[in-house]
């Protein structure tokens, strides 16, 4: 059975491919009733699967009944290449990289072969140094890689 975030996320994407528009409007106490969850389970589903990274932006507004704005982004390959280098930082952990990698595997930007080569090259395995500077080499080694996307 999917986990509760699973669900929200599938529900959330579906309302956005059914709208006309680019984005969405949700009520959060809307929705946390209609899932029966608490609605920091709905901060916590806007919070990590709808990122920039991810190809989302999310506006909250206050007052006036509040709503929560959900924008599909639609920006080109070469500014999503350099947002995605720009969040990534100093350090990055195993999952959030391969969590990349198969967003631009997704979003059509990278094939499968290249997303392989790319996961095995960030695996904690390939990377047998220190934890903590695992990390860093591991976002080093990713921004190149994505840098090299962009030529």
């Amino acid at each position: 059975m999917a986990r509760l975030s699973d669900l929200i996320e599938a529900f959330i994407k579906e309302m956005l491919k059914q709208s006309n528009k680019q984005w969405i409007e949700i009520k959060r106490n809307e929705l946390a009733n209609d899932f029966n969850c608490a609605p920091s389970q709905i901060n916590y589903v806007l919070s990590t699967r709808f990122t920039i990274d991810k190809g989302y932006a999310v506006e909250s507004r206050r007052g006036g009944g509040g709503h929560i704005r959900i924008i599909k982004l639609n920006i080109n390959k070469k500014t999503y290449l350099y947002n995605i280098i720009n969040e990534i930082g100093d350090s990055i952990s195993m999952m959030k990289a391969v969590s990349i990698v198969k967003l631009l595997l997704e979003k059509g930007i990278l094939k499968d072969r290249e997303a392989d080569i790319m996961i095995a090259a960030l695996n904690n395995r390939s990377l047998n140094i220190d934890t903590e500077l695992k990390n860093n080499v591991r976002a080093s080694i990713l921004k190149a890689m994505l840098a090299s996307l962009l030529r």
